[in-house]
C-alpha cells in the first residue's frame, strides 16, 4: 500500500488495490500479518504483489527463488510466469538456478563483463558479446 500512498493515491483506493494484488498472489488472507510471521515463499509473494501494485511494464527480479526450497521455488516460478502473461510484463530474472533459466524465453549468460546470448552451457565466441 505504501508505494501507492507515496504517489498520492487515496488511502481507500490504495488499500483496495494492494489487497487485490495480495489476492492475486494468494495472500489476501495474510494481509494483516507482519513480515516475520510469513514464510520465505509468502514473503517472496508479498514482494511480487508490492512490485505489481504500481502497474509496471517491466519486472526485475534478482534471484527470485534463491533462498527457497525446490517446491516453493517452483511455485514462485509458476507465479512469475502467470504474472508475466496476465500483466503483459517484460520480465528480467537474474538467477543461478539453471532449471529456472531453462524455462525462460531468452537466456543471456554473464561472461567476463558481457552478456552472452543463446544458451546455458559454455562461452560463446567473443564476437557475440553484448556489452551494456
Amino acid at each position: 500500500m505504501m508505494p501507492l500512498l507515496i504517489r498520492g493515491v487515496a488511502h481507500q483506493k490504495a488499500a483496495a488495490e494492494s489487497l487485490a494484488r495480495l489476492d492475486e498472489v494468494g495472500l489476501a488472507a495474510r494481509a494483516s500479518h507482519r513480515a516475520g510471521e510469513l514464510s520465505g515463499g509468502e514473503q517472496q509473494r508479498v514482494v511480487l504483489a508490492r512490485a505489481l501494485v504500481g502497474k509496471p511494464s517491466v519486472l526485475l527480479a534478482d534471484e527470485p527463488t534463491g533462498n527457497l526450497d525446490f517446491r516453493t521455488g517452483e511455485m514462485i516460478f509458476q507465479l512469475l510466469e502467470s504474472l508475466h502473461r496476465t500483466h503483459q510484463l517484460t520480465s528480467v530474472f537474474v538467477t543461478h538456478n539453471l532449471s529456472f533459466a531453462r524455462r525462460c524465453d531468452r537466456v543471456l549468460n554473464l561472461d567476463r563483463g558481457g552478456l552472452v546470448p543463446g544458451g546455458l552451457t559454455g562461452s560463446q565466441p567473443e564476437g557475440n558479446r553484448e556489452y551494456l
